[in-house]
C-alpha cells in the first residue's frame, strides 16, 4: 500500500475529533418535541391512551419537595421524581419520605450539568453512583433516567443502559422554571401539548431555575389533575404508564 500523504493525515487528525464530538451530541436533537414524539415515542414517554405520567425533576429539595408530596396526597395522585444524586445523599429523609408515600424515583444524574464534551467514563460512574445512592436509601432500584436539561448524548444514553435504566424525556411541560411562570401559565402550557398517553414534565425545586418558581408548578397541580380527570384520563407515575398500544388497522394513533 502506498503511504498516506502527510496532508491527508493532518486532515484526518483534524476531522476525527469533530466527528467524535458530532456523534456525542447528535442524540440531543431528540430535545425537539415534534421529532421526538413522531420518531421516538418511547423516549417521549408515550404510554397507554387513557393515562398521563406525571413527573418532576431536580429534587430532592427539603423546602419544596414536601409541599409537592402533600399536594399529591391531597389529590390522590402518585408521580415519578427524577432525583439529582448529590442532593439524594444530602437529603436522605426527603428521599425516603417520597418513597413512603408511594411515589416512584428516577435518576436525573449525579450533578445537574450540561454535557457538551464527551465523558463516557465519568457519565457511567455518576449515573451508577446515583442508582446506588437511591437503592441504598430506599431498597428500590430506579428504572428510569432523564438527563439534566433533557440533553441526551451518546455517552449518557449508553451509561444509562449500562446501569439498567430506560431513558425517557417528556411530551408536555409547563415551562415552570421561569421567573414569570404562574399557575395559570403552567396549566396552559401543559394543556397545549398534552394528549392521552403523554408524559408531563414539572419541577419540584428551584435549585437550577428562577428563585421561587416552584410555587407556579405547585399551584397548577390541582387544575392539571382536574383537567385530566375531566377528560377521562388517569394520572400516575411512569411505572403505571405502560407501552403505547399499537393502533388497529386503519386507525390513527391516539392523541
Amino acid at each position: 500500500m502506498s503511504p498516506v500523504p502527510g496532508g491527508s493525515r493532518r486532515t484526518a487528525a483534524l476531522l476525527l475529533p469533530a466527528a467524535a464530538a458530532a456523534a456525542h451530541i447528535a442524540p440531543a436533537a431528540t430535545w425537539l418535541p415534534g421529532p421526538r414524539a413522531l420518531l421516538f415515542p418511547g423516549l417521549a414517554g408515550t404510554g397507554r391512551r387513557r393515562h398521563i405520567a406525571l413527573t418532576f425533576d431536580d429534587g430532592p429539595d427539603p423546602v419544596s419537595t414536601p409541599r409537592f408530596l402533600d399536594a399529591l396526597d391531597g389529590l390522590g395522585v402518585q408521580a415519578t421524581f427524577f432525583l439529582v444524586g448529590e442532593h439524594v445523599v444530602r437529603h436522605p429523609a426527603v428521599v425516603r419520605e417520597t418513597v413512603r408515600r408511594g411515589h416512584e424515583l428516577g435518576v436525573h444524574g449525579w450533578r445537574h450539568d450540561r454535557p457538551w464534551h464527551p465523558a463516557f467514563v465519568r457519565d457511567a460512574e455518576e449515573i451508577a453512583r446515583t442508582v446506588r445512592a437511591v437503592h441504598d436509601l430506599t431498597g428500590h432500584r430506579p428504572r428510569w433516567y432523564r438527563p439534566p436539561y433533557g440533553i441526551l448524548t451518546t455517552g449518557r444514553w449508553r451509561a444509562a443502559r449500562r446501569a439498567g435504566l430506560r431513558t425517557v424525556l417528556w411530551s408536555a411541560w409547563g415551562r415552570d422554571w421561569t421567573a414569570d411562570a404562574t399557575p395559570e401559565s403552567v396549566r396552559a402550557r401543559v394543556a397545549a401539548d398534552l394528549r392521552g398517553g403523554g408524559t408531563v414534565l414539572l419541577h419540584d425545586s428551584d435549585r437550577y431555575s428562577a428563585p421561587g418558581c416552584w410555587h407556579a408548578a405547585l399551584g397548577a397541580l390541582p387544575a392539571l389533575v382536574r383537567d385530566c380527570r375531566r377528560a377521562g384520563l388517569e394520572v400516575g407515575p411512569l411505572r403505571a404508564h405502560g407501552p403505547a398500544p399499537a393502533p388497529a388497522p386503519g386507525e390513527a394513533p391516539a392523541r
